[in-house]
């Protein structure tokens, strides 16, 4: 029995290990020419290469200095480097070693309940952290958990956490990180330092986006890289994205604000001022049809309310009592559309009110 037992072992063994070869081969060669999005690739490595962000920049200095750290609160809009920042500074505290065993990131794709909070980060918060590194650099004795999109978190779960946050202050810092301030609970944001990130200027982002192309040889010229800062609004990661698609697309040729304008779904000025012309003839046919050609074409029309906002608000073409009465349709088509409303029946809404007030006078 024990023979035929040890005969198929012998016999499979072989090719399991030459098996496991091959895959640790192939492995390695993924690892060598592993293509990483460019987001990724040029996240700031430490706190110094964050951009903009002076006040929290000066404050996590001097808290690596001191190796000491309060809890913190970063809100502000998406794209800022807010987790860049807390993931810089986590990194030169610890160190790469001790960075996955002193740092817990918890995201909005996690389970973050209740029982969560009160199980997972509570276990976490009370083990203890020893004060040295490999390295022999100075390590701060405390650990420290990420809680982002700490805004979408029940206020059950954020009651929950308060009282983690005060028994567990010798060994943990708490950083919660958040869209808008406003859905934190009171009692939170007072056991945190409140920093806002503000929506990068438009000089350091075209400073960033000329570096990555650079780096990454690509061919863009000034006017393309202005147009891409406007079309990201001071979100950085999404002009990064669309530079990469950008790249993608044009494989090596010259990307121009054409393709800028394709690959971030902006409608083009013609377009608008099309469907404008269109609300100036008083045809309601002819705005029909501009509309359905319109959303054929693809444009989300929550890009147009965006759009059409800004040409009217800056428009000198129109009296004040037009624009009020537009912007706050336009108010009105956004609500709707947030709620899952057609967008064609919005959008001929709107065009029917811009079409009253231009024909009015």
């Amino acid at each position: 029995m024990q023979a035929f037992l040890k005969g198929p072992a012998s016999i499979s063994t072989k090719p399991v290990a030459a098996k496991e070869k091959s895959a640790a081969g192939s492995s390695g060669e993924g690892k060598r020419t592993k293509p990483i999005p460019w987001v990724e690739k040029y996240r700031p490595k430490n706190v110094d290469e964050v951009a903009f962000q002076d006040e929290v920049v000066a404050v996590l200095k001097k808290s690596l200095e001191g190796a000491d750290l309060p809890n913190l609160l970063f809100y502000g809009p998406p794209g800022t480097g807010k987790t860049s920042t807390i993931l810089a500074a986590a990194r030169e505290l610890f160190g790469p070693d001790l960075f996955r065993q002193r740092v817990l990131e918890l995201n909005a794709s996690d389970e973050r309940g209740i029982q969560v909070i009160r199980e997972k980060v509570k276990a976490f918060a009370q083990l203890t952290a020893s004060g040295s590194r490999s390295d022999g650099k100075m390590c701060p004795p405390f650990k420290i958990v990420i809680l982002d999109e700490a805004d979408s978190m029940t206020s059950a779960a954020q009651a929950a956490l308060r009282r983690t946050m005060e028994k567990e202050s010798k060994t943990t810092r708490f950083c919660l990180i958040c869209n808008y301030i406003s859905r934190i609970i009171e009692p939170l944001t007072s056991r945190c330092s409140k920093f806002r990130f503000k929506p990068l200027s438009d000089s350091i982002q075209q400073q960033r986006l000329l570096d990555v192309s650079e780096k990454e040889h690509v061919k863009i010229n000034n006017e393309a890289v202005s147009y891409l800062v406007k079309v990201s609004e001071g979100d950085l990661r999404k002009a990064i994205t669309f530079l990469q698609s950008a790249t993608r697309l044009m494989g090596g040729k010259e990307i121009t604000e054409k393709i800028i304008t394709e690959i971030a779904g902006v409608i083009p000025k013609e377009t608008i001022d099309e469907l404008l012309l269109g609300c100036q003839s008083g045809s309601f046919e002819k705005l029909e049809t501009l509309a359905k050609n319109l959303i054929s074409e693809g444009f989300a029309v929550a890009q147009l309310v965006n759009q059409l906002h800004d040409i009217i608000v800056e428009s000198e073409d129109y009296s004040d009592k037009q624009k009020s009465a537009i912007a706050e349709k336009l108010a009105e088509v956004d609500k709707c559309l947030a709620d899952g409303a057609d967008e064609f029946l919005q959008l001929m809404s709107l065009c029917a009110l811009v079409m009253q007030q231009l024909t009015q006078n």
